[in-house]
This record gives C-alpha cells, structure tokens and sequence, in this order.
C-alpha cells in the first residue's frame, strides 16, 4: 500500500539509466532475472486481467497499448512496430511503460521500455526454449538479425545452454553487426550466406524478421524433425514468417491464444486449431515436448504479462542504485480537495 509520502514523486528510469542498470546487474544475470520473474508471473497467469492489446494499425506500422493487472500492481506499456523506420535512421520498435498502486491507483514507476522489451522478449524465448527444446540443445539459428538478434543469441546462452550461433539475415550488413557484437561474448558465432545454412546443426530455430507481410522465412522442406522454432517476427495482422505446412507439422506453444490468433503464425490456420499455452506447460497442466523427434514452435507475440513481470523486475532493481529521476507527475495539493488552491498558490512561489 502506498503511503502518502510516496506519492509525490515517480521513479523514472530513462535509456541512460537502463543502460546503467544493465552493467551494474550484468546483462546475462538481468536477462536470467528477467526470465525467473516472467515464469513466477506466468505460473499465476489465471490471477490476472488479459485482453488482446489495443492496436492502431497504419500503412507505415502499428501503436499499441498492453495493459494487464494482477489486483494489486497494474501495468502497461506502449509500443511501436513501424518496419520502415530503419530506412530514416529510427527504431522499428520503440516503448515506454508504467506501473501503478491499484489501490491508490498512483503511479509508482515509469520507465523506458525500447531496450527493456528487448530484455524481456529474449529472457521470454530462452524461457519458452529451456522448457520445449530438444534435451541437450546447443546450437541456435538465428534467421532476421536486426535489433533483437543480440539479445536473442545472449538469453540462450544464458538460460537455454545454447554455445553456438549461426547468423543469417538478407542483408549481409545486419549479420556483421551481429557477429561483430556477440563476437566476446563466449559464444561460437557462424555467419551464414543462406537461411539452409544458418540451419544446419541447429536443435533451436529463432526468426526474427521486420517485414510487415505474410512472408515465408522458413519453407516445409527446410525444418526437419526433433527442432524447436522460435518464431518472434509475427507479431501484427498479415504479418508471418512460417510456411502453413510446418504449422501443421509442429506442437504449437503460445501465450494468449486470443491475441495471437490475431497477430501471430497461428493467424494462418483454422481458428479452432489446437495449441497450448506455456502457462499450462510451466504448471504441469499440459504437457510439453512429447518426444525427440516433435516440432516444437514457440509462436510468440508478446504479450502484456512479460511487460508487466519486466516493470516489477526494474522497480525491485532501482531500490538503492539512484539510477532513476523522481519525476514531478502528479499534481499532490496538501489539501487532497484543493486542487485549484494550489494553482493558485504556485502564482506567489514562482
């Protein structure tokens, strides 16, 4: 419960101070907290409030707002997709979120959240791909290597056990970076010239790519038996990166099937189609690889409880670092009646 001593100022943490955060925790021990508060959420998913996020779509991309709450937090986060944006130098994905007292309903954090989705999208895959892949799996594709790829590659080394990647993207310029920037970072990193090639040997299969189209990243005949697919480039209407036949093939996992229906693979088959959720697989009421040679796929979208279980995990985090501005964002007359009394007031104090 908030007291009023609390209330006058929020905690908020901009790019500089995550960044700083980051190295302070390390970036492999943050992506592995990150992952152990998004599974303690997802193992309480039926206590909390779940609805599709709200979207904007526009010809360029899609806003959107990801609300959830559990009865005593409440959260949510807004969040860009505009693919194009690289093409003028900006992010494609860009974000901000907030957490509140639902008590008071009082703002007690807001922070930046361009990177930290980056955080807990990775720690989310490399949580999904600890449960799902094949036993002993080490060796990573990672097709589409724009933003995400990094983060990526580093949660599975962290949580999933992954030591080799094998980079392919279109553009050879993005697997450079890629390999560049993962180059010491204890992982064995392969640039590939082929999607085929990035493939080979690998026991996890992650794309990652931007267009906003149905597009086909992976065909049928190029995934074979006993590999789990991370697929986290679906992520709006009209947008997929999977072949429907391996849909068909594959043991799908998702996270809310109601709004990835919408935005994810999954969009692609029959609305009845089965899948599972991974709050399920992480409580033991549905069952997870059935054996070695199962297609696994990860169709994941997203979604507002991940933003939520990051936001806990930044405002638990911050206690004590000052890597935070106490944000002047709530009007707090001394009088809780007074509002225009301290309009007024401020006229003799400025």
């Amino acid at each position: 419960m908030m007291t009023p001593s609390d209330k006058a100022l929020v905690p908020f943490v901009s790019v500089d101070h995550m960044m700083k955060l980051i190295q302070h925790i390390g970036l492999e021990e943050m992506l592995k907290g990150l992952a152990d508060y998004i599974e303690a959420d997802f193992r309480r998913w039926e206590l909390f409030d779940k609805t599709p996020r709200v979207a904007s779509h526009s010809e360029k991309g899609v806003i959107e707002l990801m609300p959830t709450s559990d009865g005593e937090d409440y959260g949510f986060k807004y969040v860009n997709g505009h693919p194009s944006n690289t093409k003028d130098g900006l992010q494609t994905v860009t974000a901000f979120g907030l957490l509140a007292d639902v008590a008071s309903g009082y703002p007690v954090l807001l922070s930046e959240m361009t990177i930290l989705t980056a955080l807990r999208t990775a720690a989310t895959s490399a949580l999904v791909a600890r449960l799902l892949a094949p036993k002993g799996a080490n060796v990573m594709a990672m097709i589409g290597n724009g933003a995400q790829s990094e983060f990526q590659s580093l949660a599975m080394k962290a949580i999933a056990g992954v030591d080799e990647v094998r980079l392919y993207d279109t553009d050879p310029a993005a697997t450079r970076k890629c390999a560049a920037n993962l180059a010491d970072q204890g992982l064995r990193v392969v640039s590939c010239t082929s999607a085929e090639e990035a493939m080979l040997g690998a026991q996890i299969i992650t794309t990652c790519t931007a267009d906003k189209q149905y597009a086909t990243i992976l065909t049928d005949n190029m995934v074979g038996s006993g590999v789990h697919i991370n697929a986290i480039g679906g992520d709006c209407p009209g947008k997929t990166e999977l072949a429907p036949a391996i849909l068909h093939r594959a043991g799908i996992f998702v996270e809310y099937p109601e709004q990835t229906r919408i935005e994810g693979e999954i969009q692609q088959l029959d609305p009845d189609h089965p899948v599972t959720e991974i709050w399920q697989v992480l409580t033991g009421q549905a069952q997870g690889r059935t054996d070695d040679r199962q297609i696994t796929l990860f169709d994941s979208v997203g979604f507002a409880i991940e933003d939520f279980s990051a936001l806990r995990y930044i405002r638990d985090k911050i206690t004590g670092t000052g890597l935070f501005l106490p944000l002047d964002l709530l009007a707090d007359p001394d009088d809780p009646r007074d509002l225009f009394g301290m309009l007024q007031r401020s006229k003799t104090q400025n």
